[in-house]
């Protein structure tokens, strides 16, 4: 495993475990799933993952439990983050919310806590000061922020007066906007941009295409999976099937060494089983040539999805034809 060069009191993993599918009906796992849940952390930890990242609204605290009860004797040793869902993030909210979490994670520190999204009616500056008791009594550790733009950020740490040390984004070979100014300042500022949906929830795994869409609910809702999408991002994915072969991995471990290659960038996929979690963890080791990360970069430049309003009259078919498309 390799790990950012920052100074934080606990290692930060290149590759952490994202976990919203902990407990979460809209994944189609349950409370079956807890048993493999507690085993795919289990591995993560014996693999170096050193990151574990959830939030209150992952199934509705369950993923915080599941968890928590994973890592049992390990908490302390490993970067457990969450997140407060910023419905009235003003600081007596956040506070309260803090310590919700981390009697849920079964912790007395929460390692990095994370302001879900910005709002939009509320200033940073008094969910900030609710950051800032927290860290003073040590319930948190660091603060992090999530879905945040490069200004707004830099207004959430004026407002902290401290480091807020990272920004968790939608950040894939298929969404790239971080690149732009995130990516940047995160290494010019000894800052971290945690990357999820780093597979774009599984379009660069290369299981899927045109005649073999996902069949659940998250993935339907996703416009990327439009059968249009699909034929169209053939081109890319067969770029990053050529680099895979290359190095004798899969299409979802380039796609996150395609991320991983920048230096503040951490990547927190989630797994379905253990053998997902292994690969995952691999694929922090793969160094990418320069000739392949320039051929990925091509790929993705050329993939042209249609998204937003062009995608909605094929999204609501799909969302009425049910998962075989009829």
């Amino acid at each position: 495993m390799r790990f950012i060069a920052l100074d934080t009191p606990k290692p930060l993993s290149k590759i952490g475990l994202g976990t919203w599918q902990f407990g979460s009906r809209e994944w189609g796992y349950g409370r079956e799933f807890e048993q493999q849940a507690a085993r795919i952390v289990r591995r993560a930890v014996e693999l170096g993952v050193t990151v574990f990242d959830s939030a209150e609204i992952y199934g509705f605290g369950r993923s915080e439990r599941i968890l928590g009860a994973a890592l049992g004797d390990d908490r302390p040793k490993v970067v457990i983050a969450s997140k407060i869902l910023p419905v009235l993030p003003v600081a007596a909210v956040v506070q309260q919310r803090a310590v919700a979490s981390a009697a849920r994670l079964g912790v007395t520190s929460i390692d990095l806590y994370q302001v879900h999204s910005p709002n939009p009616l509320v200033a940073d500056h008094t969910t900030m000061r609710g950051m800032r008791v927290l860290q003073d009594v040590g319930l948190v550790g660091e603060v992090g922020v999530s879905n945040y733009g490069l200004r707004r950020w830099q207004v959430a740490e004026a407002a902290l007066g401290r480091r807020v040390l990272s920004n968790q984004v939608r950040y894939s070979m298929l969404d790239r906007a971080p690149e732009q100014d995130l990516l940047p300042y995160a290494r010019e500022a000894g800052r971290v941009v945690i990357a999820y949906s780093p597979l774009a929830q599984g379009f660069l795994s290369g299981r899927y295409d045109a005649k073999n869409p996902p069949s659940g609910a998250v993935r339907r809702a996703n416009p990327y999976f439009l059968p249009e999408n699909l034929e169209r991002g053939a081109v890319l994915i067969d770029t990053v099937r050529q680099v895979a072969d290359a190095h004798d991995a899969t299409p979802s471990q380039i796609a996150l060494a395609y991320l991983l290659r920048h230096p503040n960038v951490l990547a927190i996929p989630g797994a379905s089983g253990v053998e997902q979690m292994e690969r995952n963890a691999a694929a922090a080791d793969i160094d990418l040539a320069d000739d392949e990360y320039a051929a990925l970069v091509e790929a993705a430049k050329r993939f042209r999805p249609v998204t937003g309003l062009a995608a909605m009259p094929a999204m609501v078919r799909a969302r009425f034809a049910g998962p075989t498309g009829k």
